[in-house]
């Protein structure tokens, strides 16, 4: 007789079998056991229990005049702290501003072993009308909300391949599945109408077509520490900012630091940060060679900021309806629509920059990181929750 497939066992048969091939404790399955939710069950193959991360709150924060405070997900002790810190410093009348020109996902249909790509393509730029009609077709009620397919694109890569590229407004939804299944239509009727190879329909995560920009001027003054005046802390901010636009070594840990804040964003507000990663180091490298995604710069006695970065973020849909905390990390940061999620977004990850590099530039990053892992580091080493004040003072 066939051996049932692990992923059609009962649970307890799952966890089971698991507890004697790795020979886990009882202790180990009761911790196990006690972290069990029944309606995560449904949202992954072979549930076996839920894993949580700590969500806490950044305050200091003023975006487009308005002062939030902004829930994010992070094992990191210092994440929080910084975007706090980076609000901090950044706070004026206006705070940090920032815009959205368009959010649009991109969804690719692409052709293989395509022998007259230009015959291919003239067809394609005759139709592109018919294309589109048929990509709003699949779902009318985004037409009824103002969104639909926008425009198409078509680019010739070489050697022997094709890239029909649709842009989707998907309105307040994340757009993934929505986007695929249009594909995947507008493939259907390629094939109908011409003789090509469709090798895949799917998804683009590179949203150029959804990028976020978060702006802000802090007065040099707000920058001084104890022993450094904010003009000099500013140019060296400056600094260490250039040097990421030329030494990849380094731009990489430099936007590291701004999706820590981001992507614990992304995460309290029910979304993809594996895409968003993705897509912002993408970005990148969109000039050939991988670069900082913010710039820093010296104006008389202002020093003034700014991130783009793609962030095809969604308000509603997805896991946004199976995690009933996203509805209430959106009421606390006070965010209704996937725009104003975007702009939050991008603004926690500039200010959580701004924190990283003042610190870098002038006591160095471990004075207040190690500070702030003294808390796991005694947990780690068997302290209680009652006992760490202790140990940590």
């Amino acid at each position: 007789m066939a051996q049932t497939p692990f992923y059609r066992l009962p649970y307890g048969a799952r966890r089971d079998l698991l507890a004697q091939q790795s020979h886990l404790t009882v202790q180990q399955l009761a911790k196990i056991a006690a972290r069990q939710r029944s309606a995560d069950a449904d949202l992954i193959e072979n549930y076996l229990t839920t894993y949580g991360l700590p969500e806490g709150v950044a305050v200091n924060l003023r975006v487009n005049g308005q002062t939030i405070a902004v829930p994010m997900v992070t094992e990191e002790p210092s994440v929080i702290a910084a975007a706090s810190n980076g609000g901090r410093l950044l706070t004026s009348e206006r705070g940090i501003t920032t815009k959205v020109e368009r959010r649009e996902v991109m969804g690719q249909i692409v052709l293989s072993h395509v022998a007259d790509r230009t015959g291919v393509k003239a067809w394609l730029i005759a139709h592109q009308d018919e294309l589109l009609k048929v990509a709003n077709e699949v779902h009318p009620s985004l037409i009824g909300h103002g969104g639909g397919a926008r425009s198409l694109r078509i680019r010739c890569i070489p050697p022997y391949w094709m890239s029909l590229d649709l842009f989707i407004d998907v309105g307040e939804a994340m757009g993934a599945n929505l986007v695929n299944t249009i594909c995947e239509a507008v493939a259907n009727y390629l094939k109908e109408h011409l003789t090509v190879n469709v090798l895949m329909s799917i998804l683009s995560n590179y949203a150029t077509h959804s990028l976020v920009t978060a702006e802000v001027a802090v007065p040099v003054d707000q920058l001084a520490t104890k022993t450094i005046d904010g003009t000099t802390v500013a140019q060296r901010i400056c600094d260490a900012s250039d040097f990421a636009e030329h030494d990849p070594y380094r731009a990489v840990t430099h936007n590291k630091g701004i999706m820590n804040g981001i992507d614990a964003v992304v995460l309290a507000m029910g979304n993809d940060w594996r895409a968003v990663e993705s897509g912002a180091h993408a970005y990148a490298s969109r000039h050939g060679s991988y670069q900082s995604l913010s710039r820093w710069w010296l104006e008389d006695t202002t020093l003034h900021g700014e991130l783009t970065l793609p962030l095809a973020l969604g308000y509603v849909g997805g896991a946004t309806r199976v995690f009933p905390l996203v509805v209430i990390n959106q009421q606390i940061a006070q965010i209704t629509s996937a725009r104003e999620l975007m702009g939050v977004t991008a603004a926690v990850g500039l200010a959580q920059n701004l924190a990283a590099l003042r610190a870098l530039v002038t006591d160095g990053i471990q004075h207040g990181h190690m500070q702030l892992q003294l808390k796991s580091l005694a947990l780690s080493v068997g302290a209680t929750p009652g006992e760490v004040p202790a140990v940590v003072g």
